[in-house]
């Protein structure tokens, strides 16, 4: 196996001024908000930060990870916090919890008040048992000051946020409709500061796929890839958190979507003739990167890997040459459908009009998941159905994460796949309308041949866009990194 090599990037130092302009952002929205709705500019927007966890009923505590709304408005990677902004002045409190004495002994310093002041950027730091006080200390307010808690369904997991909470909150005016949208929206569109960070975070990813694409071998075990994809990005990247779980699958196992979870632990062992499908990306200062390589195990593409390779890369290429303000995310979708449909045709594992398997979705046979997503301080990073927009019904669109217009500021994954799932497969091929499609003569070939995948993310310009991924992805490029290339 080829040693690590070393890095070219070194972490970066976050300007916590990233969290102050994201706070300046959101006080501006929110008072247009409510001077449009001829509602006064008072109160405080008020955010609890996550909790640590347990494992069960242990003691051990799983490592902490803010929650993404309060990092994005405060950038703290410390558990127990609040944090208040007041809408008419725009300063920014900070409330940190009261640590009981024996905390230095177990896990450091007992940092002053004023540490996190100083490195959070804030106007204000009192402890959290003072909250009440202070809050209505702040307010200027003879009666119950107003509070703008985050309570709003997250249209991708469908789960809502959890509005803060804490005793006496009988003592406030509560407002939890209003905040979500505007906040949500807010996190759409990135700043420069926060495109650098998912920039490093991409760039870190990037040299980590590559790691693992030079080291893959006939008999390692996928989570031996895994393991140089993790090792990769701490050593070289000071990246302690990915974000999400890695999908390292091989041979049949890459058309499992979400390959990799506990039921699916990344263990099967490589074979030579394998396709691989590596779907991982680092976390850096809460802001991440989602990047698929699809690569043949023995670093030789087949005539059948080409084959599906080159039609789920024509895909994304249309895609990125298309992409630029004004474009709706539905047509870029159907586009990579279309791309891939006309590919296999062409090899005549399909047969028939592209416009008449485009009319039964055919696509979502081979590709049931959206084409891609909004990324940030999430994975799957929110705001991808505003008010107002429905879901579609049909098979594969509605599996998309969001059917918006792009507009310059929005950072997107482009990921289409071609996948041979039995699943959908049998299906498919015993329907009186789908089943003519299918040339059983070329397809048998196919059918063991598990998936492809390539992921890159990008950012919308005034222009077009601008890929923020960097690895081998034409046939030539990635057997000639494989065989140890620069």
């Amino acid at each position: 196996m080829a040693s690590c090599t070393p890095s070219s990037l070194s972490p970066p130092e976050v300007p916590m001024e990233l969290h102050a302009r994201n706070r300046e952002k959101l006080v501006r929205a929110l008072r247009d908000h409510l001077a449009a709705s001829s509602r006064p500019i008072r109160g405080f927007i008020l955010l609890q930060g996550g909790e640590e966890q347990t494992r069960y009923c242990t003691d051990h505590v799983e490592l902490f990870r803010q929650e993404s709304y309060f990092a994005y408005l405060f950038g703290v990677r410390e558990p127990g916090f609040y944090g208040a902004i007041d809408i008419a002045s725009g300063n920014a409190l900070l409330f940190a919890p009261r640590l009981p004495a024996d905390y230095a002994v177990w896990l450091g310093e007992i940092k002053p008040l004023s540490y996190f002041k100083e490195r959070y950027l804030v106007d204000l730091v009192f402890y959290v048992d003072e909250m009440v006080q202070v809050l209505h200390d702040h307010s200027g307010e003879s009666g119950k000051p107003l509070l703008f808690l985050l309570y709003g369904l997250n249209t991708d997991s469908n789960k809502h946020s959890k509005p803060a909470a804490f005793e006496e909150m009988e003592k406030f005016e509560t407002d939890v409709s209003t905040l979500h949208p505007i906040l949500t929206e807010c996190r759409v569109f990135k700043s420069e500061m926060e495109l650098a960070l998912i920039q490093y975070a991409n760039d870190v990813s990037s040299e980590a796929h590559i790691e693992v694409m030079r080291n893959a071998r006939e008999g390692m075990k996928e989570y031996q890839l895994e393991s140089i994809f993790l090792h990769h990005i701490y050593m070289y990247g000071g990246c302690r958190h990915c974000s999400y779980t890695c999908i390292c699958a091989t041979g049949e196992n890459s058309s499992v979507l979400h390959y990799g979870h506990a039921a699916a632990p990344n263990d099967r062992t490589l074979k030579d003739g394998d396709m691989a499908l590596f779907d991982m990306g680092a976390e850096y200062h809460f802001y991440g990167s989602d990047i698929t390589c699809s690569f043949p195990v023995n670093g030789k593409f087949t005539k059948e890997q080409i084959v599906v390779y080159s039609a789920v890369l024509n895909a994304h290429n249309a895609v990125i040459m298309s992409m630029r303000p004004g474009v709706n995310w539905i047509d870029m979708h159907k586009l990579a459908e279309e791309t891939i449909l006309e590919s296999l045709a062409r090899e005549g594992i399909i047969l028939g009009e592209i416009e008449d398997m485009m009319a039964v979705r055919l696509g979502a046979v081979f590709m049931p998941h959206g084409l891609g997503h909004f990324l940030g301080i999430d994975t799957h990073d929110p705001g991808g159905y505003a008010k107002g927009m429905e879901r579609p019904k049909e098979p594969g669109l509605r599996a998309l994460r969001t059917i918006r217009t792009l507009q310059e500021g929005m950072v997107i994954t482009v990921e289409p796949g071609c996948y041979f799932i039995d699943a959908l497969l049998v299906p498919a091929m015993e329907d009186p309308v789908s089943s003519k499609f299918f040339s059983c003569k070329e397809f048998g070939r196919y059918r063991n041949f598990g998936g492809v995948r390539i992921e890159s993310d990008v950012y919308v310009t005034a222009e077009g866009c601008k890929n923020l991924t960097n690895v081998p992805r034409e046939v030539r490029e990635i057997e000639a990194v494989m065989a140890g290339a620069p």
